[in-house]
């Protein structure tokens, strides 16, 4: 019996940091070091629905180079739900979870803790 309470109260422990990881690690990325003035760049506008999702392919620069989101977009609108490398481009998967406006800005910057961008891409998704 003694035993059964202890797995009960270890798995509530281990279930309990689980909880705690999740709600803390969107934390640890808005430490990333933010993005300065951007280059101008390509606009794209998306028409979506909510319930939708809406890919978003930005092909691999090299040397050192990476992508970043460089600007907060309406959370309200979309939610990022995936990436992945595929061939020669990066994937972003978001799903329009509501209606409105937002703009997904993108940054070229020497890895993620430049300020500097090198080039920019926005795509506006209008989900209605």
């Amino acid at each position: 019996m003694t035993l059964a309470a202890s797995g009960k109260t270890a798995a509530l422990v281990i279930a309990g940091l689980a909880c705690a990881l999740v709600l803390v690690a969107p934390e640890a990325r808005a430490d990333s070091t933010p993005v300065g003035p951007l280059p101008p760049g390509p606009v794209t506008t998306i028409t979506t629905k909510p319930g939708l999702l809406v890919a978003v392919a930005l092909p691999h620069a090299g040397g050192g180079l990476v992508w970043r989101i460089a600007r907060r977009y309406d959370a309200r609108v979309v939610k990022q739900v995936s990436e992945a490398d595929v061939g020669s481009s990066v994937v972003l998967v978001f799903k329009a979870v509501g209606r409105g406006r937002t703009s997904i800005v993108f940054a070229l910057t020497r890895g993620d803790a430049s300020s500097k961008a090198v080039r920019s891409a926005t795509h506006k998704v209008v989900a209605g």
